[in-house]
């Protein structure tokens, strides 16, 4: 006969058993019971300081690691709490377990204190969930729920448990094997398909590798550089693989999209094939979407069978893991040089190369100007010689840290990019470093972004991490303040913020960390070396920039990527379209 032991213990063991080593929550009333246990538990949870934290923190800790991120949250608001979190994870496919604490079971349904349906809540943010009833289903369910997480296309999951249930005594067994007939991700591509792939790779005369986040989370980024390099096919990153080949590899154009650059947005639109790995064809990046890569053929391969058709036809549609796919290509491309057959992309590399020398991201910063943010976050990423892990809130920042840090390996740049979620950034800075304690973490914020979360700097203080947070300081709301300018003449609406509140010194002081302010040029690298010095505790930058500067180069939504507008100043400079050229002059080195 088996020990007796409570739901709760049950709990704590099921996780053990999946290799958790951290999680992030706040105790509350129906979740009061697993919180006992965990005092015992080799698991080493982080105290948040909103529920919202703990979800993105453990997105930060999955996409930094590749493992499944853990958050705990008490019924009612910290179950909804959490909602904001999971549906970014969710968007960006990215493996979390949400456990969360519920009414006793004769509660469910009578409006209890502190009762919402978490689990009906949550069904269109969450991969799957569960209501765990009985309390011996506790460590199946927890395996199940890892297992789903981490496998076919990676997602969040909820797992709800009453308060009864976890303090409910049972004999204790081990999960057994995991087996779900209903759940089969398909992950070895088809054999036809692959072949019929490679003849329309060797028959394309303007090829372009679209990869997407999928090839992160395969784990396929050296095998991607293998495709490029045999094939000679350049590439395009989107927001979510950044990282995925790296930015000074000759074959990487970086990113496309609403705010990409304009070689990779232009090949996408000029290609006759597009070999879309682990992606979605999602409004960022395909602008217009019945004016997207009209002269392209369309190779899509993905995990989600759902994806594959979902925006654009495909004329290849492969199902199956992002490396598994590359690697059936790769090998079926090599037979096919074997036996002489080669691909002739010559003339698409030499127009590639002169986009690139010719429309590269510019920017000016004046010595005795203001901040351009492009120069502070191109500072950042030359002194830490981009190999830290990146994280971003969401807006101006996100994009220009996304274009001027020099990204070199998988899983060092992190953000919200489907769900868009401001407030992303400090949690999910404190989630990367939790699971990289080796890896300089810098947080690259906004001043909205940064006062939505800024109370986790409290744990991050407490529990002595390290992050270096710098926020792009504009006064504003510099996206949504971008746009009144160019699509609302300039009829600005509730979007400053100001300078002086809060002191983001003062702020960052009075939750125990260290706080700083630059406002010059001359002064960031020293600013920059003085944080990367401090190791015991967040250090927090305010970045004073200059409020006025605009994302370039950007398509606007809902318009074509023909229509891409790259600075202020308009200009008909090249051949193909009457485009707004970015006037200044690049910087010094070309970030």
């Amino acid at each position: 006969m088996s020990k007796e032991i409570t739901g709760a213990q049950a709990l704590m063991r099921a996780l053990e058993a999946q290799g958790v080593q951290h999680m992030f929550g706040i105790p509350g009333g129906a979740i009061l019971p697993a919180y006992d246990p965990l005092i015992e538990s080799s698991i080493h949870h982080v105290l948040a300081r909103h529920e919202q934290g703990a979800a993105h923190a453990a997105d930060g800790y999955a996409q930094a690691s590749g493992k499944v991120g853990v958050c705990m949250a008490t019924s009612g608001p910290g179950a909804t709490n959490l909602v904001t979190g999971l549906a970014s994870s969710y968007m960006d496919s990215v493996p979390v377990v949400a456990v969360t604490g519920q009414v006793p079971r004769w509660l469910i349904g009578s409006d209890g204190f502190q009762e919402t349906d978490a689990t009906g809540i949550t069904v269109p943010v969450t991969k799957h969930n569960w209501l765990v009833m009985d309390p011996g289903d506790i460590a199946q369910t927890i395996a199940e729920a890892f297992h789903i997480a981490s496998t076919g296309r990676p997602g969040p999951v909820l797992v709800d448990i009453p308060k009864d249930v976890l303090q409910a005594k049972f004999p204790y067994h081990d999960a057994s094997p995991v087996d779900l007939p209903g759940y089969q991700p398909k992950t070895k591509p088809n054999v036809r398909q692959i072949k019929e792939a490679a003849r329309l790779i060797l028959e394309a005369e303007r090829p372009v590798i679209y990869a997407g986040g999928g090839i992160i989370a395969a784990g396929a980024g050296p095998t991607l550089q293998k495709l490029a390099e045999l094939t000679g096919i350049h590439v395009v990153t989107t927001l979510m693989a950044r990282g995925a080949l790296p930015d000074d590899h000759p074959m990487c154009l970086g990113m496309p999209g609403m705010h990409g650059n304009y070689t990779a947005v232009t090949s996408m639109q000029r290609a006759d094939l597009l070999i879309a790995l682990g992606t979605r064809f999602d409004d960022r990046v395909t602008g217009k979407l019945p004016a997207f890569a009209t002269q392209a053929k369309v190779i899509h391969a993905d995990i989600d069978p759902a994806e594959i058709g979902k925006n654009r036809r495909a004329d290849v549609p492969i199902v199956g893991d992002a490396r598994l796919v590359i690697e059936e290509l790769i090998s079926a491309l090599q037979a096919e040089f074997g036996k002489g057959a080669t691909g002739d992309y010559g003339a698409w590399t030499r127009q590639l190369d002169e986009w690139r020398s010719r429309f590269p991201y510019r920017f000016t910063q004046p010595d005795d100007g203001m901040l351009k943010p492009q120069f502070v976050i191109s500072r950042i990423s030359d002194i830490t010689g981009g190999n830290g892990i990146y994280v971003a809130g969401v807006g101006q920042h996100q994009m220009w840290a996304s274009q001027f840090i020099r990204f070199q390996r998988p899983r060092t740049w992190i953000n919200s990019g489907g769900l868009g979620a401001m407030g992303f950034g400090v949690p999910a800075s404190m989630g990367a470093k939790v699971a990289m304690p080796d890896d300089e973490v810098w947080c690259i914020d906004g001043d909205g972004c940064f006062q939505m979360t800024c109370q986790e700097l409290a744990t991050m203080a407490v529990e002595k991490i390290p992050v270096k947070i710098g926020i792009m300081n504009n006064a504003h709301l510099g996206m949504v303040r971008q746009w009144q300018e160019l699509f609302y003449t300039e009829r600005y609406s509730q979007v400053e913020f100001g300078w002086d509140i809060p002191d983001y010194v003062k702020l960052a002081e009075a939750y125990g960390c260290v706080g700083l302010r630059c406002e010059s040029p001359d002064e960031v690298d020293a600013v920059i070396e003085k944080a990367r010095g401090v190791d015991d505790r967040p250090v927090v930058i305010d970045f004073r920039c200059d409020p006025r500067e605009n994302c370039y180069p950007m398509v606007a939504a809902g318009t074509s990527n023909d229509d891409i507008i790259l600075g202020p100043e308009f200009e008909t400079d090249h051949e193909t379209h009457g485009d707004t050229l970015y006037s200044q002059d690049p910087p010094e080195e070309d970030s």
